[in-house]
């Protein structure tokens, strides 16, 4: 029988995600197996420095990202975390926060560290159609697909 991920491990996990800070990110693999794999719309990497890459370049390429989680479901040693991102651009509609809402599942070896971590979230909807230019041909696209 499997071994179900306990739910002091999913708000450590969850705690972990809302307080991450570029310093909090070398913690990574007190979280992670070191062969964890990761992947979200834009990477696809194995192994908790690739993991950790994504997180440090999160806090380069944003001004103020954060995570709100606002669900978790478990079943056995797997979760789904519901959340919100929520940054603003550097370089874009400065100033403005901006809010992506997404799910995590995450796998948890019987040590209580993940193995997989796999964010689902709407790239297009959630992040291009905010975007000057590309915003606009987005949803121009989106209308023509709904017609």
């Amino acid at each position: 029988m499997m071994q179900i991920t306990s739910q002091t491990t999913l708000d450590r996990v969850a705690t972990y995600f809302e307080t991450l800070t570029p310093q909090s990110v070398a913690d990574l693999e007190n979280f992670y197996d070191a062969n964890a794999r990761f992947k979200d719309p834009f990477n696809q990497v194995q192994g908790v420095a690739a993991i950790r890459h994504i997180f440090e370049h999160m806090f380069v390429a944003l001004e103020a990202p954060r995570f709100v989680i606002t669900g978790q479901v478990a079943q056995g040693r797997q979760c789904f975390m519901t959340w919100e991102f929520r940054f603003r651009f550097k370089r874009f509609l400065r100033g403005k926060e901006q809010t992506i809402l997404g799910t995590s599942h995450l796998v948890f070896s019987e040590q209580g560290l993940i193995t997989l971590h796999r964010d689902y979230w709407d790239a297009a909807e959630e992040l291009y159609e905010k975007l000057p230019v590309v915003g606009g041909l987005m949803r121009w696209l989106k209308k023509r697909a709904n017609s």
